[in-house]
Order: C-alpha cells, then structure tokens, then sequence
C-alpha cells in the first residue's frame, strides 16, 4: 500500500526483517533534543565554582553518567571534592536540570521522530529506549513519546555507563531478542561502540566523520524508512 500524504508513513511490511527485529534508542540527540539543557546547568554549576564550561566540552558528555560528567568537569576546572559533596553537585545540576526539562512539549520532538516511530512499530518491531538519563521517564512523558516503547532501561536501571553494552544488553533481554536481532539508534561515539560491543547493529545519528564505528550514518530518523532496517 503507498501512502503520498507528507504526513504519514511510508509503505509497510507485516513483520520485520528477518535480522533486526528490535529497535534501541539512545534519547538525548536522537529522539528528542536535552542537550542545551544539560549545558546549562552544567555550566550554571561550574561557574558557581569559579570556572567556565564550553559547548565543545559539553559535546564530551553525550552519553556519559551523570557522576562521570561531574568528574570530568571538575578536572576540566581542576577542581577536587570529595565524595559527599560530589553527590551533592550531581544532585544540585539534576535539580536544575529537571526544572528545565518539565517545561518540555512534544515541539520539541526531533524532526521525524513520530513518524519513523509510528512506522516502525506498526511493522511489528519491538522498541526499547536505551538511555543514561535518569530523567527519561519525565521526558518521554513531556514529549509525548512513551507510548511507542515496549521496555525502557534508563540510568535508574543499570550501573555501567557507556561505551558498555549494559544498557543495550538489559533492553534486548526485556525485548526478548539476541543482541543480533537488534538495531542500536545513538548519537553519541560512546553509544555507537557500546552497541557494537554488545553484538548489535548501530545506526549513528549525526557526523560520519565522528561516528565511524556505526554502520549506517544519516543526519536523523527523518532520513530513514522501514526499508533501511529491512537492508542492514
């Protein structure tokens, strides 16, 4: 069946691909855009000690925890802490952070999302979210996006950030799949190997100059169809 409306989907099969049949999606620079509000209030708290944070270093973070952000931005400020008040850091920057992110709507929704979203699951593609962010249940919810998703493993859920396959791994075993029946959606060079590490597929979202280890790059999910994870 064709469909030549913009606004829907294309073309459908009944059932998915005989190799992929499961979908991981990384949140942040993916499915919807949380990066400007984590620089903010990354640099809101650097600056309350005394130093500046840049956008070029903030792009160090993607995909990385929250306590290993704060590592490495007190080493880019050359700043120590101990462990209580590092806690207590992370804890001031999420609360700040999470303040911003309520205020999110589904415009915010990164172009093409719902539609390749809708596509791929009435193709019978099962869907997990695979994300660091502990905040992603406020965020899927403010977007309008949670229903799309089968499982959701976020940073409440696993121990080991990024490039470990953890995250991936836990959201195959709720899908039910082997890690080659899955397809990783990541934005990030650390989620690209830690989907490869895990035995997976990786689609990156962004540069092919940065995200050399995926093995398909397209600049968003507006760029992609059924067709693709029907071809990798």
């Amino acid at each position: 069946m064709q469909d030549n409306t913009h606004s829907e989907p294309s073309a459908l099969n009944l059932t998915p691909s005989a190799s992929i049949k499961a979908c991981l999606f990384d949140l942040d620079g993916v499915l919807v855009d949380t990066a400007v509000y984590h620089y903010k209030a990354w640099k809101r708290l650097a600056n309350t000690m005394g130093f500046d944070f840049t956008e070029e270093q903030n792009e160090q973070l993607k995909g990385v925890s929250r306590v290993e952000s704060l590592n490495k931005i007190l080493a880019w400020g050359s700043v120590e802490k101990t462990d209580a008040e590092k806690e207590e850091l992370a804890t001031l920057k999420n609360s700040w952070y999470v303040d911003m992110i309520t205020k999110m709507t589904p415009a915010e929704v990164l172009p093409g999302t719902v539609d390749f979203l809708t596509e791929i699951h009435k193709a019978g593609y099962k869907l997990a979210l695979g994300s660091a962010s502990k905040n992603s249940g406020i965020i899927l919810e403010k977007t309008n996006l949670a229903h799309f998703f089968d499982e959701i493993v976020d940073g409440n859920m696993v121990t080991k950030s990024k490039p470990d396959p953890e995250v991936f791994l836990k959201g195959a075993e709720l899908l039910g799949f082997k890690p080659d029946e899955c397809v990783v959606f990541e934005d990030a060079v650390a989620g690209v190997e830690a989907a490869k590490r895990g035995g997976m597929k990786a689609i990156g979202i962004g540069e092919k100059s940065v995200l050399t280890q995926a093995d398909v790059v397209v600049s968003g999910l507006d760029k992609l169809t059924v067709k693709d994870l029907e071809n990798l």
